[in-house]
């Protein structure tokens, strides 16, 4: 049994998500954001960084949603969160998953939170451009490989990308104007996992 502390649509969406791909027994302890429960002593004390998400994982608590994703994966290898260990998918799986966490959620990272950086106009249009770069990037791969990052394999890596497409809805240029973006999150937003998520986490927003 797996404890996840989430909070709905935050970097924990993958990590529930891959659990619920996975089958895995868990349960959700929501961490209330707006009243700052990611601060409190008791949260504290399993996230020292007061960061979501936290799983729990035979008593240990544990953060870094890329990965929370890859351990799932290597513990529920009959699930299709990864190829098997040993191919030659396994090492590309790796590398998007790497990929996806140094570039986009490092970027959005300063996107939301611009005053970790100097905030100015031209900062914020630097942060944009390298987002919408690597949507460029990401969109020509699925456009000659695709439809999935690991061609015609569903993985975790596409969960991942599509929950971070999720949180460019509201930039001026979103993922999905992006066309085989578009196409890898409509098929995506199709999974069971993705739409038994939006009715445990009351998400509505794409």
């Amino acid at each position: 049994m797996y404890t996840l502390y989430y909070s709905p649509g935050t970097a924990s969406m993958v990590v529930h998500l891959a659990l619920l791909e996975a089958g895995a027994p868990h349960e959700l302890k929501l961490v209330d954001l707006d009243a700052r429960a990611q601060r409190s002593p008791d949260y504290l004390r399993l996230n020292p960084r007061g960061l979501v998400p936290t799983l729990v994982v035979d008593g240990q608590p544990l953060s870094e949603s890329a990965a929370l994703l890859m351990l799932l994966a290597e513990r529920h290898p009959q699930s299709p969160l990864a190829p098997p260990l040993g191919t030659p998918e396994r090492g590309a799986w790796y590398s998007w998953i790497v990929y996806l966490s140094n570039t986009l959620m490092s970027s959005f990272r300063l996107w939301f939170y611009p005053q970790d950086l100097d905030d100015t106009p031209p900062v914020h249009a630097a942060v944009q451009h390298k987002i919408e770069s690597v949507w460029d990037h990401l969109d020509a791969h699925l456009a000659a490989h695709g439809p999935y990052l690991l061609g015609e394999r569903f993985s975790g890596a596409d969960l991942l990308l599509t929950m971070l497409m999720r949180w460019s809805r509201n930039m001026p240029r979103p993922a999905t104007e992006w066309p085989a973006l578009e196409r890898l999150a409509g098929r995506v937003r199709a999974r069971p996992s993705w739409q038994r998520l939006y009715e445990i986490e009351g998400l509505r927003e794409w």
